[in-house]
C-alpha cells in the first residue's frame, strides 16, 4: 500500500514529465535505463486522470528523439572504431551486424523496428552515425519511430489502467505483459526472417559485400 501511495504521489507531481523525458533521453544511449516501463507506468495512472496522457506521449517521444540523436552523434564521432572493437562472437557484435544489414535493406525504416527489439535501438542509432547516414533523413525517420513508440507505450499502460481502474498495480502488470508479448512477437518474427535470410545468403557468395556497399553508398549520399 505504501508503494501504491508513493506511485500516486509521484505520478500526480508535475515533475513526472521531466522524469519521463530524462529517462527516455538516457535510454537512447544507455539502454539499461527502463524508459518503456516508466512510460507504461505513467500511462496506467493516466487512466485515473494524472498524469495527463497526451503530455506523457509528447515528453516520452521528445526524450526518445533527443536520446537517439545523442547515440547517433556518438556513432558519428567514433562509432566505427567502437563497433570494430566489439568481440566477434558477442551479442553486441551480433546486434551491430543486424543493424548494418537492416540499414542496407530497409534504410531509415529500421529505426521503427529497432524500437521493439531489446538492445536494437541503440545498435541501430550508433551504426547509423558510424556509417554517416544522412542526418536529415535520420531525423525524419527517427521522429516517426520515437513518436510511434511514445504513443504505443503510453496507450499500452492506459489500457491496463482502464482495465483495472481500482487496482493500478494489476493494470501495470497487464500493461507490461502486453508490451512483453509484442516484444516477443517481434523477436520471433525477426529470428524467423533472419534464419531464412541466412539460409538464402549461404548459397549466394558476396551478399555481405553487396550489403556493405549499399551502406557505404548511403553514407556517400549525405
Amino acid at each position: 500500500m505504501d508503494l501504491l501511495n508513493l506511485l500516486h504521489e509521484t505520478m500526480s507531481s508535475p515533475w513526472v514529465y521531466l522524469a519521463i523525458f530524462a529517462i527516455a533521453v538516457l535510454d537512447g544511449f544507455f539502454p539499461v535505463v527502463p524508459s518503456e516501463t516508466a512510460v507504461i507506468t505513467a500511462g496506467v495512472f493516466a487512466a485515473s486522470g494524472a498524469p495527463y496522457l497526451p503530455a506523457v506521449i509528447l515528453v516520452a517521444a521528445a526524450g526518445a528523439l533527443v536520446g537517439d540523436h545523442i547515440s547517433y552523434a556518438i556513432g558519428r564521432a567514433g562509432g566505427a572504431r567502437l563497433l570494430d572493437r566489439l568481440p566477434p562472437d558477442g551479442r553486441r557484435r551480433a546486434a551491430a551486424d543486424w543493424a548494418r544489414r537492416g540499414i542496407a535493406t530497409r534504410g531509415g525504416l529500421i529505426l521503427t523496428v529497432a524500437r521493439y527489439v531489446p538492445g536494437g535501438r541503440t545498435a541501430v542509432t550508433l551504426t547509423m552515425g558510424a556509417v554517416h547516414y544522412p542526418r536529415r533523413r535520420f531525423l525524419a525517420f527517427d521522429a516517426l519511430a520515437a513518436g510511434s513508440w511514445g504513443l504505443y507505450s503510453a496507450l499500452v499502460g492506459y489500457v491496463g489502467g482502464l482495465a483495472f481502474e481500482q487496482d493500478p498495480l494489476r493494470g501495470l502488470l497487464l500493461g507490461l505483459g502486453l508490451a512483453l508479448t509484442v516484444t516477443l512477437i517481434v523477436e520471433v518474427v525477426r529470428w524467423l526472417r533472419g534464419h531464412r535470410g541466412h539460409a538464402e545468403r549461404a548459397g549466394e557468395p558476396g551478399t555481405d559485400a553487396v550489403s556493405a556497399g549499399t551502406v557505404s553508398r548511403q553514407a556517400d549520399a549525405r
